[in-house]
Formats: structure tokens, C-alpha cells, sequence
């Protein structure tokens, strides 16, 4: 008797979208049910590592590097694959969700590389999820176009050789995507999103010159990146292309990560291309892993520790050492300033400042960096073909100046500066504005002329909480408690209120946001993500 076939995937509670068949696929969802069987157990056991970790860390408030990967960290033989052409060169790269007309305008940015987005600039809707995939294909087969409904403005993409390189970023391995279960069990957001883009695109992207390449986000240990790679090996053979075709960027955005560099590309180091230096989600992993550690780990406003502070320089010097000392390509921060059309003044000052970060990360070794609008990439660009000229990248500049001890990366107070009040009414104001967009469905949200995603929430109503639970006294003299928080969130929602008019408060998501945000920043039970509780929300 021949045995049962195996069960297949099943779309559940979903409104049927515009085609879709063409991304769920028979053939697309064997193969995500696939990944679900081999990876899911693994991806499981390795969630609940990091809270062993994180119980760790509470009980000693310290991270070291790992003795018992000294060994991969002492090894000067092993490299990272050879770039291969179409990523060799990524000093500019622009980020963003993948709707239709950000598709379009991505790939014609003029930045070498899009970061074609499904984690924390897209909030996990449906329609998010299975169009955004769509929007990749299409703009694959040239078959993309998009006209503004407001303007009648009309957007199709340049010649193929200005065409940005995609780099896709799957979720991370926290959420869940309760459309797609197998069992009664919804499968991880990450195996989905990879899972439909990989097996659509991976023979066209070859066809094209290029291949199918990633950035891992949120990864905490080098035994995630592992399980990565096994993913890739598998889904190589699965659809038969060349091993090694996959290349991945990890973003090294927590605590933990940070203390695991070498150990991570090693496991890629078939697969990888890099190392991204990030700055909201690594600061939000840091009070998430040290939140009990004293007044010593109490970071001060998000706007005060920028790059430049004693442990973050330290973080982006070591990640500079470690990519170019392996071969792998160093990526620097986020420029996250959308121009003003009506203030030049504020423009002017602002294009002057990334001018200055930028310019700081091409003379610090970085190969690459990060812009949010189309505005900024000839800014980078400037910045890096000053210091690059006519080669694709430094990685010969190894950085061997460069020495942190395990204490740098998390040596807060060497900050000098305080949290203040003006801090908090901004965390507050910019967490509901945020988070109310989010539940709408954007997971890009232009506010206070900054583009912002889900790790400027996280950081928000971490430092709320932080600060909170570490009985912070602010400049005017009042003390952070639940109380002022709730007092200031109610009237940042009647400012909002007054600022945007009642009818179009009542047809958002504001109360919702508001609640949402004091929720997660005031219970005592710190949330590991707020698009956890935020995802049961989304509709």
C-alpha cells in the first residue's frame, strides 16, 4: 500500500485577491509546505533559545564572545564566497515595501541595490504579502506599469541595465502567517516570503544576469544564520539550480548578533555577501536584552545616540573589520530624511547631515549604505565615488586598526547624555502615528520628514518602558511613570485629533494605535515584538 500524500497548504481566511493564482501555485505552495516540514521544528527550538539567552543575560547583564567558536574566529584561511557581478558594487542601496508604484521607483532610483521589503517596512497584510510578490515578477517580465489615481502621474521602469539589483527581505523569524496553515499550524511569515519568492524567481533572476538574493533580518545567533543556510541548500536543490547561486546579507540589528560577526558568515560563507549595520533595531535589542541591568544600560533619547556614540562606533568598526577581514561586504546605516517640497531651509540642513554620515561611513570602510528616497541616492553616491572612485567596493581595506573589547559593545553610559521629556512626547507622538498607519496596512510611514518603519515603534516603546521601569527623572524634574505616559499619549491623541479633523480621526485607527502603543510600552511583561500583539490586530 503506497503511502498517503502529504498534506497540502491551506489558505485560510483570506478575501480572494486580483490574481493571485499566479503566486499560489500549486507547485509555490508544495514547495513553502515543504520548507514548513524540513524547518519549522528548528526554526521552533532556536525561538525558544533566545529566550534561554535572554535569561541568561539578566542574570549576569554581560555578553562575550563565544569560547567555543574561537576557533572559527582564529581561522585567518576561510572566506565568503566571491561576490558575483551584479552585487559586487552596492554603494548605494534604497529601501522600501513592494507596492506597484515603490517597485517601479526603487528600480529606477539610481541607487545599485533595492531592498525590496516584506519585514519592517510592509505590515504582513494578505494583500501586502501575495501583491508584493506579484510586483517582484512583474517588474522581472517588464510587465510592470502604474498610474497615480490622485496626480494621473504615470510611472514604468528605465532600461534594463539602470535597473537596481533586488535584494529581498523575508520576515523575521518571530511572526507567523496565519493565511497559510498546514495542520491547523500557521507557517513562519520568513518561510512564506522566501518560499514564494525563491521558487518564481530564482531560475528568472538567473536568466537575467543576477540571482536570487536575501537579507536576513533580526537574526540573534549564528545557529540561526545556520538554519538559514540549510534552508538555501535545500531550496537550491529543490529547484534545481547551481549551489551557491543564493547570496545573503545579514543585518546585524541585535545585541547578540553583534558578539557572533565571524560566526555568521561562517555559516553563510557559501551564501554570503555581507554584513548591514543597523541602528533602531539594534538599539531596541539592546534594552530588550538588558532591561533589567541597571541604570547603566538606560539609553538616552533615540536622536541622541547616533552613530558616532563610543558603543555604536564601536559595533560599525568591528562589523568593517569583520566583513573585509572574510571577504564580505561592509553596509552601512539608514539615511531616513524625506525631503520637504515646500522647505528648502530644512532640506538644506538635512542633505547636509547625510552628507556628513555618509561621508563618515565611505572614510570608515563601509562598501555601501543605506538612503530611504529616490533624493538622498545622489547624495551617497557623491559620498562613496569620493572615497571608491573606480572600484566596486574596499573590501582590501581590512581595518586591522581596529580592536573592541567584549565590554565596547555594550558600554551605554559612555554616552554622555540623558533621557528628557521632549524624548518621551516624541517616542509617544511618533509610536501612535506609527502603529496607527500599521493597522492600516503601511509599514512605511513618512512622519516628522522621516521615513520610519516597525523599528522606530520598537524603539519608541522600549525606551518608554525603559525608562519607566528604571524610574528616570527628566530634565524638568518629573519622573517617568505609567501615569505621565498615559497622560501624554491622551494629549498627543487630542492634538492629533485637532490636527487631522474628526472625520478622518474616526476612519483611522487612532484610539486603536493609542491603546495599542500604552499596551506594549506599560506592561510589566516586556513584549519580545510589537507586531506580535500588533499582527492580531491587522485586518
Amino acid at each position: 500500500m503506497s503511502a498517503p500524500a502529504p498534506s497540502t497548504l491551506a489558505i485560510v481566511d483570506a478575501e480572494p485577491l486580483p490574481r493571485q493564482e499566479e503566486v499560489l501555485t500549486d507547485a509555490a505552495l508544495a514547495f513553502v509546505a515543504e520548507l514548513h516540514r524540513q524547518f519549522t521544528p528548528r526554526r521552533n527550538e532556536l525561538l525558544a533559545r533566545r529566550g534561554e539567552r535572554r535569561a541568561e543575560i539578566a542574570r549576569t547583564s554581560t555578553l562575550d564572545f563565544l569560547p567555543e567558536t574561537a576557533a572559527v574566529r582564529a581561522d585567518d584561511s576561510w572566506k565568503v564566497a566571491p561576490a558575483p557581478a551584479a552585487l559586487n558594487d552596492r554603494r548605494v542601496e534604497i529601501t522600501g515595501p513592494t507596492d506597484r508604484k515603490m517597485t517601479i521607483n526603487a528600480l529606477n532610483s539610481g541607487a545599485k541595490v533595492w531592498l525590496a521589503d516584506f519585514e519592517d517596512a510592509s505590515a504582513p497584510t494578505w494583500e501586502n504579502v501575495v501583491l508584493g510578490q506579484l510586483n517582484l515578477t512583474d517588474a522581472y517580465e517588464r510587465r510592470i506599469d502604474f498610474t497615480d489615481p490622485r496626480s494621473s502621474k504615470s510611472y514604468a521602469l528605465k532600461s534594463a541595465d539602470e535597473l537596481a539589483t533586488v535584494v529581498m527581505r523575508p520576515r523575521g523569524w518571530h511572526l507567523e502567517e496565519r493565511h497559510l496553515q498546514l495542520d491547523g499550524d500557521s507557517v513562519p511569515g520568513a518561510l512564506v516570503d522566501f518560499g514564494l519568492y525563491f521558487f518564481h524567481n530564482a531560475q528568472r533572476l538567473i536568466d537575467l544576469g543576477k540571482g536570487p538574493y536575501f537579507y536576513l533580518p533580526k537574526t540573534e545567533s549564528h545557529l540561526e544564520a545556520r538554519l538559514w543556510n540549510d534552508i538555501f541548500v535545500f531550496a537550491q536543490d529543490y529547484v534545481g539550480i547551481p549551489q551557491g547561486t543564493v547570496r545573503a546579507t545579514v543585518l546585524i540589528e541585535t545585541i547578540t548578533a553583534a558578539y557572533e560577526m565571524e560566526e555568521i558568515l561562517y555559516e553563510l560563507r557559501e551564501h554570503a555577501s555581507g554584513l548591514n549595520a543597523g541602528r533602531w533595531d539594534y538599539l531596541f535589542s539592546i534594552v530588550k536584552n538588558f532591561r533589567d541591568g541597571g541604570s547603566k544600560f538606560v539609553l538616552p533619547d533615540r536622536n541622541a545616540v547616533t552613530m558616532t556614540a563610543p558603543f555604536m562606533r564601536a559595533y560599525t568598526e568591528l562589523l568593517v573589520r569583520t566583513c573585509h577581514k572574510r571577504g564580505a561586504h561592509a553596509i552601512g546605516g539608514m539615511a531616513a530624511f524625506i525631503p520637504s517640497r515646500r522647505d528648502a531651509e530644512v532640506n538644506k540642513v538635512a542633505f547636509e547631515k547625510v552628507k556628513a554620515d555618509k561621508d563618515r561611513e565611505a572614510h570608515d570602510g563601509f562598501d555601501g549604505s543605506w538612503v530611504a528616497h529616490p533624493d538622498l541616492v545622489p547624495i551617497a553616491l557623491a559620498s562613496f565615488d569620493a572615497v571608491l572612485g573606480e572600484k566596486p567596493n574596499q573590501k582590501d581595506r581590512l581595518r586591522e586598526d581596529v580592536s573592541v573589547a567584549p565590554g565596547d559593545l555594550i558600554a551605554i553610559d559612555t554616552l554622555d547624555a540623558s533621557p528628557t521629556y521632549d524624548g518621551l512626547r516624541n517616542a509617544v507622538a511618533v509610536g501612535i502615528r506609527y502603529i496607527e498607519a500599521w493597522l492600516r496596512g503601511l509599514g512605511a510611514v513618512a512622519i516628522f520628514n522621516l521615513m520610519e518603519d516597525a523599528a522606530t515603534a520598537e524603539i519608541s516603546r522600549s525606551q518608554i518602558w525603559q525608562w519607566i521601569n528604571a524610574d528616570v527623572v527628566f530634565e524638568n524634574g518629573e519622573h517617568a511613570t505609567a501615569d505621565l505616559a498615559r497622560k501624554v499619549a491622551a494629549e498627543e491623541l487630542t492634538a492629533i485629533r485637532e490636527e487631522i479633523g474628526e472625520e478622518t480621526f474616526t476612519a483611522g485607527k487612532w484610539q486603536q494605535a493609542h491603546d495599542l502603543l500604552l499596551q506594549v510600552s506599560l506592561d510589566q511583561d516586556y513584549a519580545d515584538f510589537l507586531t506580535l500583539p500588533a499582527y492580531e490586530q491587522l485586518r
